[in-house]
């Protein structure tokens, strides 16, 4: 998802995907470390993502 399809959801879709992608970003660490994971890429476009949504979220608290 780029910035600007997250800047179409309301405050409440932000925060559900923000948990979701926290959830899938925990999971994608435990496959990492047991080497089930093909892609490491995987770990840091989450992490982007999640940054992405409390960037938003902080910036929309603070109008």
């Amino acid at each position: 998802m780029n910035y600007h399809e997250l800047q179409e959801k309301t405050d409440t879709e932000l925060r559900l995907l923000l948990a979701e992608k926290r959830v899938a970003l925990k999971d994608l660490r435990f496959r990492a470390a047991s080497g089930q994971l093909k892609s490491v890429r995987e770990i840091r476009a989450t992490r982007e993502l999640i940054a992405r949504l409390l960037t938003l979220l902080n910036n929309r608290q603070k109008k």
